[in-house]
């Protein structure tokens, strides 16, 4: 009994033994929103206040706000010609231009084969990584044909967080993190040791689990705690190798040391 403890401990501590990662001060600005969506390699930032999607740069300025819709759940501006922007109440998805002009609305709910949908995020070719709270799957819609084109297996626990890119998904649940190629099948499916949302940036995975930010080594299957200063974390934000940390009153920015 001891023997088996003690590996389960050795087990446990290995997959977080990784050298912690050091960050380097950039700056501090004042900063006000609800969630930021994200910041560009220029500095273009998209968040959500009072419900309303914003997007501030340089010379231009855009708003979107659909009252008639609730509450924004979620936002995406990976791809910035064709963001997405997602009501959960309302079970529907806008696709937005980057001028924040609709291109397309997708009702859920009036689809041929109803699809009950708690999380989006953008893909590839005109399609959206949905996550289907009726049978628990993940799936890759195209929104031009309304088809699936690809479904995963059924997920055990709890979905969490969301994020993709043109070639791969990440699910984080209450038990593990999967990833999924564009295909629908699994790269790969670790533990998740308490973490509660994700953050994607260049195929890279960042954790945030108790206003702790963590990196996810995919060579090492082991996860690397950021060091930041204390701070009162609203979000984490990793743009390449700059991370942001909002608390709710500045933007702080950091450069990743990754020695």
């Amino acid at each position: 009994m001891k023997t088996l403890l003690y590996i389960f401990i050795l087990c446990s501590f290995s997959s977080y033994g990784q050298e912690s990662i050091e960050t380097l001060f950039i700056s501090k600005s004042p900063f006000e929103a609800d969630t930021i969506v994200g910041i560009d390699n220029f500095g273009t930032k998209y968040f959500v206040n009072n419900n309303t999607l914003y997007k501030v740069e340089d010379q231009n300025n855009y708003a979107y706000s659909h009252v008639q819709f609730g509450k924004i759940t979620s936002a995406n501006s990976f791809n910035p010609l064709k963001i997405t922007v997602f009501y959960e109440d309302f079970n529907t998805a806008f696709i937005l231009d980057n001028r924040f002009a609709e291109i397309l609305k997708i009702d859920f709910s009036s689809l041929e084969y109803y699809k009950n949908i708690s999380f989006v995020s953008t893909a590839n070719d005109n399609a959206l990584w949905v996550f289907n709270e009726d049978i628990q799957q993940l799936e890759l819609f195209d929104y031009k044909t309304n088809k699936t084109r690809a479904t995963t297996l059924p997920i055990q626990s709890k979905a969490l967080d969301l994020k993709s890119n043109y070639n791969y998904a990440w699910l984080l649940t209450e038990k593990f993190l999967y990833k999924y190629n564009y295909f629908g099948s699994l790269v790969y499916k670790v533990e998740n040791q308490g973490f509660t949302s994700l953050v994607e940036s260049n195929d890279k995975i960042f954790l945030v689990k108790n206003s702790h930010l963590s990196f996810f080594n995919e060579s090492e299957k082991a996860y690397q705690l950021i060091e930041t200063p204390e701070l009162l974390v609203k979000q984490f934000l990793v743009t390449n190798e700059t991370v942001y940390i909002y608390d709710s009153k500045f933007l702080h920015k950091f450069q990743l040391n990754n020695k």
